[in-house]
């Protein structure tokens, strides 16, 4: 791919990252209740799950996705139940102080850092809009005539990067307000709050039509 070609489609990458949206709440979700070092590890989830929609579209079942109703709706309500449930849960979590992010000394938790890649992952591989948008605006920027799986590899790097700093910069800057709630109030209107965002998205993207 050449520089020409990259550069308007890594701008179109870094714009796309920075609108809010699902992988934005999760991210900010994470780094509010576990701080950075822990919750940074969603970042790489949602990159992976970036990653996991490209080749989606690379082996062509994206375009199943975009001709197929059933296959459509299929993952569209999965992915619309997925965010449903995570504010649920956000929403029902129990108001107690949150723990300061873990200090440099301090021996990350595995098993959360395993769940919040899970999560990070379903939240944008679930994600039919970013098929559809893929499937949109990836082809405008391959060149037919040169081999493909270079300029795939290409693609996907540069997104997946894009993906993983920005979600990164999302995470530090929720894990920053972790000093601001000091009492059960505080905690219990950030997770309403949070939980009330991720149930607004998933009714959005219950509201989804192909193009």
């Amino acid at each position: 791919m050449d520089f020409s070609t990259w550069l308007p489609f890594f701008i179109a990458t870094v714009a796309i990252s920075l609108s809010p949206g699902p992988g934005a709440i999760a991210a900010m979700g994470a780094g509010l209740n576990h701080g950075f070092r822990q919750g940074q590890t969603i970042a790489f989830g949602l990159a992976l799950g970036v990653c996991t929609q490209l080749a989606v579209v690379g082996v062509g079942l994206g375009a199943l996705l975009a001709t197929s109703e059933l296959a459509f709706a299929v993952v569209k309500w999965l992915g619309a139940a997925y965010l449903v449930w995570l504010g649920i849960q956000q929403w029902r979590s129990p108001a107690s102080p949150i723990q300061a992010p873990a200090g440099a000394g301090a021996e990350p938790d595995p098993h959360l850092r395993r769940h919040l890649l899970l999560r990070g992952w379903t939240v944008n591989a679930l994600n039919p809009k970013g098929t559809v948008f893929l499937l949109a605006v990836m082809p405008q920027f391959l060149d037919l005539a040169r081999p493909l799986l270079a300029q795939y590899l290409t693609i996907g790097v540069t997104f997946g990067l894009v993906e993983f700093c920005v979600m990164t910069g999302y995470v530090g800057l929720a894990s920053r307000v972790l000093g601001l709630l000091r009492s059960p109030r505080h905690i219990q209107w950030m997770n309403r709050t949070f939980g009330g965002l991720f149930v607004a998205a998933g009714a959005v993207l219950a509201t989804f039509k192909r193009a």
